[in-house]
């Protein structure tokens, strides 16, 4: 249970969001029985329609909801999809009313739930920001003072007088995010920024809301990136299907939603276009055993089975490991030239990551693929396996100070020797048997 504070930022107490969802009767017609009907005889169609009742059902987005955050808190907000976490973020920027239940909210707050709401595709990218800034609450005279600051950090100054009609996706986000992110709220409630836009550009909108958050403002962070809510937040809510599951210091509720997410992941993507489905993606030690624990030097082995009901050409694929701070590395058959020469009906292919050089954290496999010409993507880039490497350091001849922050540390050891000042060099690697080997003076 979370402690009172005292006069709270934002105050939670049991709430509730219903929704009515309306059900016709199935009737067991077939539809082409329906359709006969509804042509043979119209006026008895129509009053049979009419004669079935409806069934309403109630559907519970957000129940017994309650915490308090406290002024200069970073929160973050976790949870699968329709866990709640928007509905929650919707009630707390006043787009919808709650059910049951109230909020308190003590300051001005601002939200950032959809990128770009309030552009218009005909006015400029300067026009826009008069018009988005207007729109998200920013008088005139502040958006003039903050104008150059926006466009600078959009990264679009040489496009900012044609019309975002004309602007690339990764353009009109920059531009949104930039208007919303120089609001000067003393709460600032944010929704799956990250998102969108290229890895830069991510880094960028979190070092911003880093900047905010250490300006001793308070933020409610919704994401489904799970590092990036580590880095930015103190605290986690984990909400599961509706309810608060777990409230704490974020690496313990991180730590526990990931063990439960990877506990029972099971991924699947299609592109009916290509006809490609990817049914499932599976890690497994050397010995073949499915596992999502690993410890540092051993072998990472993913894969990956799919289903090809149309021949695909020469596709390429991409796997990347992803840690606490970006990516770690990758296996890319762009660079290496390693395609297959068509994928066609079912089967698998298998990556194989030799000696993982990783420190004991949380990590996760994304995975993309193109087709033939590089420019079309069959599967977005997408998360699409979880795993954690585990191991005592000392067991590899770590004896530092600080072991506890090697959960927050560059992921990657790269084996290397440091030489002291009375000529002793000793070795460091994620290998016991090179780790626990000092080579004599010399």
């Amino acid at each position: 249970m979370t402690l009172a504070t005292p006069n709270p930022a934002i105050t939670v107490d049991n709430l509730g969001k219903r929704y009515t969802i309306d059900h016709r009767r199935a009737s067991g017609d077939a539809l082409r029985h329906v359709i006969e009907g509804a042509v043979r005889s119209p006026l008895s169609w129509l009053r049979s329609r009419r004669q079935e009742k409806m069934q309403h059902v109630d559907f519970w987005s957000l129940q017994d909801v309650s915490f308090q955050i406290a002024h200069g808190e970073v929160v973050g907000i976790i949870g699968t999809n329709g866990a709640g976490k928007s509905t929650l973020l919707k009630i707390l920027s006043r787009i919808t009313i709650p059910t049951t239940g109230r909020i308190r909210i003590d300051g001005r707050s601002s939200s950032l739930l959809e990128v770009g709401t309030g552009f218009h595709s005909e006015l400029t990218g300067r026009e826009n920001i008069f018009l988005n800034g207007a729109i998200l609450g920013m008088t005139r005279a502040e958006i003039v003072r903050k104008f150059d600051e926006i466009v600078e950090f959009s990264g679009i100054e040489e496009f900012l007088d044609t019309p975002v009609k004309r602007y690339s996706s990764g353009m009109y986000v920059r531009l949104a995010f930039a208007v919303a992110a120089h609001l000067e709220p003393e709460i600032l409630i944010v929704d799956e920024v990250l998102a969108v836009g290229d890895l830069a550009f991510q880094k960028k909108c979190l070092g911003k809301m880093g900047s905010f958050a250490r300006s001793g403002r308070t933020v409610l962070f919704v994401s489904h990136n799970i590092e990036a809510v580590r880095t930015l937040c103190q605290r986690c809510v984990w909400l599961q299907n509706g309810r608060v599951h777990k409230d704490g210091k974020v690496d313990e509720v991180v730590e526990a939603y990931f063990n439960n997410v990877v506990s029972g992941q099971a991924v699947a993507s299609s592109n009916p276009d290509y006809g490609l489905t990817i049914q499932k993606v599976v890690l497994r030690n050397v010995q073949g055993e499915e596992t999502y624990q690993f410890r540092p030097g051993d072998d990472l082995v993913v894969d990956i089975s799919y289903e090809a009901q149309k021949r695909i050409e020469k596709p390429i694929i991409a796997l990347g490991v992803l840690g606490v701070n970006t990516s770690c590395f990758t296996a890319n058959m762009l660079l290496d030239g390693h395609r297959p020469d068509f994928l066609q009906g079912a089967g698998q292919i298998t990556c194989t990551f030799k000696s993982i050089p990783l420190l004991p954290q949380n990590y996760t496999v994304k995975m993309i693929v193109r087709s033939a010409n590089v420019k079309d993507i069959i599967i977005e880039y997408k998360e699409v396996a979880s795993f954690k490497v585990v191991a005592d350091l000392a067991e590899y001849g770590y004896t530092g100070d600080f072991l506890t922050h090697a959960g927050h540390s560059t992921p990657v050891v790269v084996p290397y020797e440091w030489r002291l000042p009375d000529g002793t060099i000793v070795p460091v690697a994620l290998n016991r048997e090179t780790a626990l080997v000092a080579d004599p003076r010399t």
